[in-house]
């Protein structure tokens, strides 16, 4: 899947993981007690981005994002200085 924003500098358009619906062990999680992950998919990276690549599993400061729908899809804008792993 293609990124429609094209980011600039040193930003990474990713596509956040979906929330788990149960735990490890089985136990199925009410709607309301979903944290939002903060592992997403990147899907487009900007020309001064280094160490990150499209198709790349990415884990990033949980504040520091932009969010932006587009055609029922959110995207995260994020600084590459704060994703702070890969996975």
């Amino acid at each position: 899947m293609s990124s429609p924003i094209k980011p600039l500098a040193d930003r990474i358009v990713a596509v956040r993981e979906a929330a788990k619906t149960q735990t490890a062990s089985g136990i199925y999680l009410p709607e309301t007690s979903k944290e939002k992950p903060v592992v997403a998919r990147v899907e487009a990276v900007g020309p001064d981005v280094k160490h990150v690549k499209p198709g790349d599993k990415i884990v990033y400061k949980e504040y520091s994002t932009t969010e932006l729908k587009i055609d029922n899809t959110e995207y995260l804008i994020v600084k590459e200085e704060d994703v702070l792993a890969t996975v």
